[in-house]
C-alpha cells in the first residue's frame, strides 16, 4: 500500500483560471475505464515542457518537442493537450507518429486550431500500436465533460500502475495579485530521471513572459521530478508540462531574478515536489518512503551521483523493505557511487539521527537495536556528511517489496 498517502480531497484541488479539463471512456485496455482526457486552454496561455532523455523515446514525446519548437518558430500557443493511459505508443516506429498526429488533428478539429496547437501525451505498455479506433471516437465525449474543476477526475483518469491519484494546489501573492497553481501527476513504476512511466502537468493563472517559461520549467523540474526514483529505469514517455494562462491579473513576470519570480517558483516547486514524493510513496508494491540526504558536497552533481546509488541500489531497497539494518549495503552504494576522490574515512552516515558510520567503518556508539528501531519506521531518512564542501542534495524513493515483483511480472496479463 502507498505510503502514508491518500487522494486529494476533489474540493482541495483548486480552478485555474483558463483550464478545463474533460474526461471520458475508450477501454483503451480496460472496457469502461475513464481512460481519456482534454486539457483546454484558454487563447494566450504559455506552455513550455521537459521530456525524458531515453533515446527510446515514445512518439507523443517526439511530436510534443516538434510543436512546441515550432510554436518558437511561428509565435503560435497551444490551445489543447490529450492525453491516454493503456498504452504508451512508445516502440512504435513511423505509424506510432501518424497515429499521434491524427489524434492531435482530431482534438484540433473539436477546439477549431491548429494541428500544431495540440499536444499528445500517452502512458501505458510499450511496442504495441496506439488504438485510435477507440481514442478517436472517445474525444467529443471528453471535450462535453470539460469543467473547470475536474482536476481530480483528470488525476484518476492519468494513472496507470498508480494506486493512489496525485495532486496538489497553491495560493501565492505575485505582484499584488493571488494567484493559483494546481497539478497532477502519475506515476508508480519506471520511475528514474532523466526528463528529465511518468507525466506531470501543472498550471497557474499567473501571467509570465514566454521567454522565461523554458527556464522556469526546468528549475522546478530539477527541484522536484529530477530528485525521485522507484526503480532506476527511466521511462521512454517522461514529460513534464508548465502551463500559464496569465489570468490572475498580475503584471507579466519578465525578469528571473524579480521577487515576483521567486514567488511563483516557490508555488509551483511546491506543488510539484509534493507530486514527486507522491510518486515515491506510491511506487510499485511500495512498504518505506525513504529520504537520501546528502550535505557537504564540493557541488551538487556529486552529492546527487552519491544519493541516487544509494536510493536505486536493490541491495539498499531489498534491506528497508525487510527492516533489516544491514547498513554495510548504504556504504557499498557510495562507494561505487564514481566520486573518484571521496575520502570515506572523513565522511559520516546517519540513520534517522542515528550515527551509522565515520572514520571509514562502524561508528563506535552504533548498536543493531538503534538501526532496527529506525528501519521499523514507514518513513526513513538516510544522511550521508561528505564533509568536503558546502553543497547538498536530497532524492526521494522507496522499498523494494515481493509486490514490486508480482506487479512488474503481471503487468501485460
Amino acid at each position: 500500500m502507498p505510503v502514508n498517502l491518500i487522494a486529494p480531497d476533489p474540493a482541495s484541488l483548486l480552478p485555474v483560471a483558463g483550464v478545463r479539463l474533460g474526461i471520458a471512456s475508450a477501454g483503451i485496455k480496460k472496457p469502461g475505464r475513464r481512460d481519456i482526457t482534454l486539457i483546454e486552454l484558454a487563447p494566450g496561455s504559455q506552455v513550455a515542457g521537459v521530456f525524458t532523455q531515453n533515446r527510446f523515446c515514445a512518439a507523443p514525446v517526439t511530436l510534443c518537442k516538434q510543436h512546441l519548437g515550432q510554436l518558437d518558430q511561428s509565435g503560435g500557443l497551444i490551445r489543447a493537450l490529450v492525453i491516454n493511459t493503456g498504452n504508451a505508443n512508445a516502440g512504435t516506429g513511423e505509424e506510432g507518429l501518424n497515429r499521434a498526429r491524427r489524434t492531435c488533428a482530431a482534438v484540433a478539429q473539436l477546439f477549431g486550431c491548429a494541428t500544431e496547437d495540440v499536444l499528445p501525451f500517452s502512458t501505458g505498455v510499450i511496442l504495441e500500436p496506439l488504438p485510435i479506433d477507440k481514442i478517436l471516437p472517445a474525444l467529443p465525449a471528453a471535450q462535453a465533460d470539460l469543467a473547470a474543476n475536474h482536476w481530480s477526475e483528470a488525476a484518476h483518469a492519468i494513472m496507470t500502475t498508480d494506486i493512489v491519484a496525485k495532486g496538489a494546489s497553491r495560493q501565492a501573492q505575485v505582484g499584488g495579485k493571488t494567484v493559483t497553481v494546481t497539478g497532477i501527476a502519475k506515476g508508480s513504476g519506471m520511475i528514474h530521471p532523466n526528463m528529465a512511466t511518468m507525466l506531470g502537468y501543472v498550471a497557474t493563472d499567473a501571467a509570465i513572459a514566454p521567454a522565461l517559461m523554458q527556464q522556469l520549467v526546468k528549475e522546478v523540474a530539477d527541484m522536484s521530478f529530477n530528485c525521485v526514483t522507484v526503480d532506476g529505469d527511466t521511462s521512454t514517455n517522461d514529460s513534464f508540462i508548465l502551463i500559464a494562462t496569465g489570468q490572475a491579473g498580475n503584471a507579466e513576470i519578465s525578469d528571473s531574478a524579480s521577487a515576483d519570480y521567486a514567488a511563483l517558483k516557490t508555488a509551483l516547486a511546491d506543488v510539484a515536489i509534493e507530486l514527486a514524493q507522491a510518486m515515491a510513496r506510491d511506487g510499485e508494491g511500495a512498504t518505506k518512503f525513504m529520504t537520501i540526504n546528502v550535505v557537504g558536497g564540493r557541488d551538487r552533481a556529486e552529492c546527487k551521483q552519491i544519493a541516487y546509488a544509494i536510493a536505486r541500489s536493490p541491495l539498499v531497497k531489498t534491506a528497508f523493505f525487510a527492516s533489516d539494518p544491514n547498513l554495510g549495503r548504504i556504504l557499498a552504494a557510495i562507494g561505487y557511487a564514481g566520486v573518484m576522490d571521496l575520502d570515506v574515512n572523513t565522511l559520516k552516515v546517519y540513520l534517522g539521527d542515528v550515527l551509522v558510520a565515520e572514520n571509514g567503518g562502524r561508528a563506535t556508539s552504533y548498536t543493531e537495536a538503534q538501526g532496527a528501531a529506525v528501519m521499523k519506521e514507514a518513513e526513513i531518512t538516510v544522511r550521508v556528511v561528505l564533509n568536503r564542501g558546502s553543497v547538498d542534495a536530497t532524492v526521494w524513493t522507496c522499498d523494494f517489496s515481493y509486490d514490486y515483483v508480482k506487479i512488474n511480472a503481471e503487468y501485460r496479463t
